[in-house]
């Protein structure tokens, strides 16, 4: 059994979702393992992750208004030491994954057909973000 370790540096735009998938699974062939368990942990409060539907742009779009409304800017928030969608981003975060569990079949991530791995992005300005993967296996 083998463990290997690694980190995706991801420079947001702004609020949505970042596909990451392309990144994840260039980082799993390198280690060269065959079969496993992949986790993906996201080093942040006000980002997130997420495995979602990777054809129809319609869906993120549904999913991040979804989320601005759930949780929106608004002033009722004790917590906005940065700004207006300070403590909305820390919620959004809350209520979706800060990691993920993936196994992985024949060297790559057992991802459905429209599965893509998606960095959750919940603040409004641009950020740079890191997402920790750690995959044990051979």
């Amino acid at each position: 059994m083998r463990q290997a370790t690694g980190l995706i540096r991801i420079a947001t735009a702004g609020q949505g979702l970042v596909d990451i998938s392309r990144d994840v699974v260039a980082w799993v062939t390198e280690q060269r393992m065959r079969s496993g368990l992949l986790t993906l942990f996201c080093r942040h409060t006000s980002a997130s992750l997420m495995i979602q539907e990777n054809a129809a742009p319609e869906v993120r779009g549904d999913i991040e208004r979804y989320f601005a409304r759930l949780a929106p800017e608004s002033g009722v928030y004790a917590h906005d030491d940065e700004g207006p969608d300070d403590m909305p981003a820390h919620l959004r975060s809350a209520l979706t994954d800060a990691s993920l569990s993936i196994p992985l079949l024949d060297g790559v991530p057992a991802l459905g057909t429209w599965q893509g791995i998606y960095l959750f992005e919940h603040r409004r300005r641009p950020h740079r973000r890191e997402v920790v993967l750690h995959l044990i296996g051979g």
